[in-house]
């Protein structure tokens, strides 16, 4: 019997220069997709609708861009049991390399689409199609590298390491936002003519780069060890769920508000205070960029609180907090003034979605075995996507439109997404002083008491 639930197991140290070519590998795809979607929702909220659906009015265009924003998150969980599957069988290696190429090189190409002046409606034909193979790869994008960085990480510093990817992703945001705060300088015909293109093709070079670093990664020892210890499992997703559907539906809840939050302040925020507030494309954009850079610094602080005082009190602080801020969020946009409006972008980004996010990647892996890992990690997680993350922007500009310009309709939608995560991590397990390569998952609050030759 296992006397290692309280204190994890010992990983075989790992040369310091390793850990360090693993987290760059880790934060480097993270960087790519995220910087990938968020230039899409900056399209989609500044200039898809009249380069893509210039047949309808300006606020339908908006709607249907962030339809096909929205459209790519139904792709994405069978993007996570694709790759989740194999990366369970075969290596979170290849998956990781595979990923990286299908999204990077679906958001190259859709900068150098003809726009629906050129070839009508298969302009917005072919961009869906992109978004969709863009969702089914970043469907397991994230959770490969999650689990990367996890599975090589450091006894009682897993979240710590674990933020590598996340803070690729805030990496990739802040520079996705500064792309497009220089291409807005220019005029409105020069953006709309082929300045929208440029941030699309520069992704080549986060692409080309991430494939060099992710080609010279060697497989986790966590993988190693239960690859030689037990064969693989048939179906990882389908024993994922049947051993621990408590997990798989934790992680379900958990990401319905920082997933919903994740892209409703980047896409619908920017959208609210250009079109809805009539402030200028710099004003958004740079709350964009402070509030992401609030978000890159705390999620790190709240992912090494985490190490210390647990995954779910940390998590559920993060809840919390975004419900409170909902309504005071809006109200500080509405001043119109400039500092006011970065702050709503600080306080929501940098404490609520961080206090989320910072714990949330080694917590999702700690709740799966190693042999199911990969598949429970990235098809619960992309499921919640298809219901939080994908429609958010969708809805909140519904909301608004239908509402006649007032907001209080996107604040109940924001509280009742962050009660539905606080209640699901705390009705979730406590894992952070689990064994990393257990098979079972147990619950730290059920056995820290509980003397090590008793432990089950």
């Amino acid at each position: 019997m296992s006397d290692q639930v309280h204190t994890p197991a010992q990983p075989q140290a790992q040369p310091k220069s390793k850990l360090r070519h693993v987290m760059a590998a880790a934060a480097i795809g993270s960087a790519l997709e995220w910087y990938d979607f968020f230039i899409y929702g900056a399209a989609s909220a500044l200039v898809f609708g009249p380069l893509f659906f210039p047949q309808y009015d300006a606020t339908a265009g908006t709607l249907l861009s962030f339809a096909t924003f929205a459209a790519s998150f139904l792709a994405r969980p069978f993007g996570g049991l694709f790759f989740g599957h194999f990366g369970d069988k075969w290596g979170r290696k290849p998956m990781l390399v595979a990923t990286l190429l299908l999204v990077g090189g679906s958001t190259f190409l859709m900068g150098l689409l003809p726009t629906y002046q050129q070839i009508g409606i298969w302009a917005p034909v072919l961009l869906l199609l992109l978004r969709l193979l863009q969702g089914f790869g970043a469907g397991a994008e994230y959770g490969g590298a999650v689990i990367m960085a996890v599975e090589y990480a450091p006894a009682g510093k897993r979240a710590l390491y674990g933020s590598f990817a996340p803070i690729g992703t805030t990496c990739g945001n802040v520079l996705a936002a500064g792309v497009f705060y220089m291409v807005t300088v220019w005029s409105g015909d020069e953006l709309l003519d082929w300045g929208w293109r440029v941030p699309f093709l520069v992704s080549f070079l986060l692409l080309a780069f991430g494939v060099y670093v992710r080609a010279k990664v060697h497989e986790t020892p966590v993988f190693e060890q239960a690859r030689a210890d037990r064969p693989p499992v048939k179906m990882p997703a389908v024993e994922a769920i049947r051993r621990s559907p408590r997990n798989f539906l934790t992680v379900i809840g958990a990401r319905m508000a920082e997933n919903a939050l994740g892209y409703l302040f980047p896409v619908f925020g920017l959208n609210y205070v250009i079109n809805n507030l009539g402030l200028p494309r710099e004003i958004a954009i740079g709350g964009l960029i402070v509030g992401t850079a609030s978000l890159l610094v705390g999620l790190v602080f709240f992912a090494w609180l985490s190490d210390r005082i647990g995954r779910r009190p940390v998590y559920i602080f993060g809840a919390l907090f975004s419900a409170a801020a909902a309504f005071p969020f809006f109200l500080l946009a509405q001043t119109l003034e400039t500092p006011l409006i970065w702050l709503a972008f600080i306080l929501e980004m940098g404490i609520g979605s961080a206090a989320m996010f910072g714990p949330q990647a080694a917590y999702f892996c700690e709740l799966f075995g190693p042999r199911v890992r990969y598949s429970g990690f990235a098809f619960a997680r992309e499921l919640s996507s298809v219901i939080s993350g994908g429609p958010a922007p969708l809805i909140a500009a519904l909301l608004v439109t239908t509402m006649g310009g007032a907001t209080w309709g996107v604040c109940i939608y924001i509280i009742i997404l962050c009660l539905i995560t606080a209640v699901a991590v705390w009705w979730g397990p406590e894992t952070y002083r689990n064994d990393i390569n257990a098979e079972e998952v147990q619950d730290s609050r059920e056995t820290a008491a509980v003397p090590a030759g008793q432990q089950a």
